[in-house]
């Protein structure tokens, strides 16, 4: 019943901006909290961002701080990462996942194992490439 559904990747030039989109089904966002995931070419899963609507608490990657912005839209159901001064080391299929904000907390900047089951709900993913 719980859906998340991601949009928004593309390609872009290096420097350029995207703005990702998770849209939320079967739950409100008050219920979970949502983080963003970027996954590699080896299948693992690198922990982007999270956010707490109920907390009011955000994290962020070192590796992307002072360029992604994660923020939500209660009215729409929607959770977003902003993505400014991207490079191409931010290139892979970026999933939003649902988890409570401890949980997601502890993996930002770690990376998940190929095939983790880890989290209790995942989005499809969207893929973002970034060209030098």
């Amino acid at each position: 019943e719980v859906q998340l559904v991601e949009s928004g990747g593309g390609l872009v030039q290096a420097g350029g901006s995207l703005r990702l989109s998770c849209a939320l089904s079967g739950f409100t966002f008050d219920h979970y909290a949502i983080g963003w995931f970027r996954q590699t070419p080896g299948k693992e899963r690198v922990g982007v961002s999270c956010i707490s609507s109920r907390l009011g608490a955000t994290a962020y990657a070192d590796s992307v701080k002072g360029r992604f912005t994660i923020s939500s839209d209660n009215a729409k159901n929607t959770v977003y990462l902003q993505m400014n001064s991207l490079q191409p080391k931010d290139t892979g299929v970026y999933y939003c996942a649902a988890d409570d904000y401890t949980v997601l907390a502890n993996l930002i900047g770690l990376v998940l194992p190929a095939g983790s089951r880890a989290l209790k709900h995942w989005g499809q993913g969207t893929l973002v490439n970034v060209s030098s």
